[in-house]
């Protein structure tokens, strides 16, 4: 029986792997690798020719102007909401898996749900609730006696402290994640020692938790950065100009497209800090627990200490995920959207389905394709070029759709010289008028997801059971059809549904590249937003909002299940 240690799986090669070179894997090895490294090479190339040859009279402008604003307002946007939105996934993944107080085992549900709800719609539902005409205004002014909004103060929602606020109570799920796996996995024996030289719960979180956790808290911030840096919708609807919204609007309303692909450029460069950053973060960082070493006996909170932890992790909670629904719910209801159906809404939600499964079944071929034949034939350059096509999920949507304009603009022309070189008729826009170009740029950003998936699923199957079927005579295909797709279906699954998913709240990219006369649900409701009736798009984002707690449910029992026996007592 084997012995191989999962820790071996990503070790030497298995044996006669370069003997697959002449077995038949080596050139489809090379085509999915390329195929994937082209997704996020090609625009980012075509970026940087685009802002080479920017546009000189406009640069001036945008350098003394736009980008030195766009850069403050996106610095500052992006470490307000990392601050708070590490102190609450911290803090309450601290109290959930440290603590055992009342409702601990649903919250440790809920807390994640906040994931579901884009940061798009939290904006249009939080300006809503907060606004002079709203309802947190109105009862203000009806309990205080207040004749005009000029009587009293009030926080203003579209500012820069709303958005990070917005962005913080929607976002902090990637911090929390990381944070209790983390934290599940820590050892009991650093704690009972510290325990037994008189240490405090607050001590021993300053000098001992939160110090381990390091490493994962880097890896959830550097997530809700990427994520701040991608949104467009939320950003412009609350007043805070950043990189990206400059992006769009020097693209739309000057007609630019260097300009834009200037200013895309200098995200590129954030994008790149961020990432150094978080890498910096994981420096040196790291430690081994065996199965024999598990985590602490949570202590058990009573009385008022009991009731501040359930406050403090109800309160996320419920703005993040519970206020947001009931708005939504409510207005879909009072309304009478779902008795008025619009018609539209249906052709638009299958459009978007249409697009989605695309996108999905795209990323799906192409990640097994090139991890798969990668193990077959891992030659050093072609795991590079699978590695270059999960960066796309670190470049924001808006950079991405910008750069493939170019290149799909030149396959178009390629396109439509050979059909009139064939004598057959038709427009020139093929691939854009299609929806094609937006199914490429939704894979460019979410291949990562579909490797990372894959890449996680393969690293369970022992090198030996490839040496086993070698020699009963597989063929590369054959081994890859009937060991390891079988092997690694649930991990498809997984990532096949977070892409989806994904796809259908996708905003930025939508806006840019959705042929005409077609809408999305995303952009369906960002046409709402934008003639300031966004209430009337209440039943799409319900929907997207639905569509999004499948994937959060299945990613808590992902990790629960990943982190081992500490973890099974919190399922449902």
């Amino acid at each position: 029986m084997s012995t191989t240690t999962p820790a071996q799986f990503n070790g030497p090669a298995p044996r006669g792997a370069v003997r697959f070179w002449r077995g038949g894997t080596g050139a489809p090895a090379a085509v999915f690798a390329l195929a994937a490294a082209a997704l996020t090479a090609a625009p980012l190339i075509s970026l940087v020719m685009l802002a080479i040859r920017g546009d000189t009279e406009l640069w001036p402008h945008l350098a003394a102007y736009v980008i030195p604003q766009a850069i403050g307002q996106t610095a500052m946007l992006v470490a307000g909401v990392s601050v708070v939105a590490g102190t609450i996934g911290a803090a309450t993944a601290w109290l959930v898996t440290t603590f055992e107080f009342p409702g601990r085992r649903a919250l440790t549900w809920l807390l994640p749900l906040p994931l579901a709800i884009p940061t798009y719609l939290a904006a249009y539902i939080y300006v809503d609730l907060f606004e002079v005409s709203g309802p947190l205004q109105g009862a203000l002014r009806a309990v205080g006696g207040y004749a005009r909004p000029q009587d009293y103060w009030f926080p203003s929602i579209r500012s820069l402290g709303g958005a990070i606020f917005v962005f913080g109570i929607v976002l902090y799920p990637y911090v929390y994640f990381a944070a209790r796996a983390m934290l599940q996995t820590q050892p009991a024996s650093f704690a009972e020692a510290a325990r037994m030289l008189g240490a405090r719960p607050l001590a021993l979180l300053r000098h001992i938790t939160l110090p381990l956790a390091r490493p994962a808290l880097a890896v959830g911030l550097a997530l809700v950065a990427l994520e701040t840096l991608n949104d467009i919708g939320a950003s412009e609807y609350l007043g805070v100009q950043t990189l990206t919204l400059s992006v769009f609007t020097t693209w739309l309303n000057r007609s630019s497209l260097p300009g834009a692909a200037q200013i895309a450029l200098v995200m590129l460069i954030v994008v790149v800090a961020l990432l150094a950053l978080e890498r910096y973060g994981r420096r040196r960082r790291a430690y081994a627990a065996t199965s024999a070493d598990l985590p602490p006996e949570r202590p058990q909170l009573t009385g008022g200490r009991a009731i501040v932890a359930l406050a403090l992790c109800l309160a996320p909670v419920t703005l993040g995920f519970l206020l947001p629904g009931f708005y939504l719910l409510r207005e879909t209801v009072t309304r009478g959207l779902v008795g008025g159906f619009d018609p539209e809404l249906m052709r638009h939600a299958l459009t978007t389905v249409a697009l989605a499964l695309a996108a999905t079944l795209t990323v799906l071929t192409l990640a097994a394709g090139a991890v798969l034949m990668t193990r077959a034939t891992p030659h050093p350059l072609l795991r590079a070029a699978v590695a270059l096509g999960a960066l796309g999920y670190a470049v924001p949507g808006t950079v991405l759709a910008l750069g493939l304009l170019p290149p799909v603009g030149a396959l178009d022309t390629a396109f439509a010289a050979i059909r009139h070189a064939l004598g057959s008729a038709g427009g020139s826009q093929i691939l854009i008028g299609s929806g094609a170009a937006l199914v490429l740029a939704y894979a460019a950003r979410f291949l990562a997801i579909g490797t990372g998936f894959v890449q996680a699923g393969l690293s369970r199957v022992s090198p030996d059971g490839d040496d086993a079927a070698r020699l009963l005579g597989a063929r590369p295909w054959t081994l890859a059809r009937t060991v390891h797709l079988p092997l690694i279906r649930p991990a498809l699954a997984g990532a096949g549904l977070l892409i989806f998913v994904d796809c259908l709240k996708e905003l930025p990219a939508s806006l840019m590249l959705r042929p005409l006369n077609v809408e999305t649900l995303s952009t369906y409701i960002y046409q709402f937003a934008a003639r300031g009736s966004f209430e009337d798009g209440a039943l799409a984002a319900l929907l997207i909002v639905a569509a999004g707690v499948i994937p959060v449910i299945q990613i808590v029992r992902h990790t629960d299940a990943a982190t081992g026996p500490s973890a099974t007592p919190d399922a449902p």
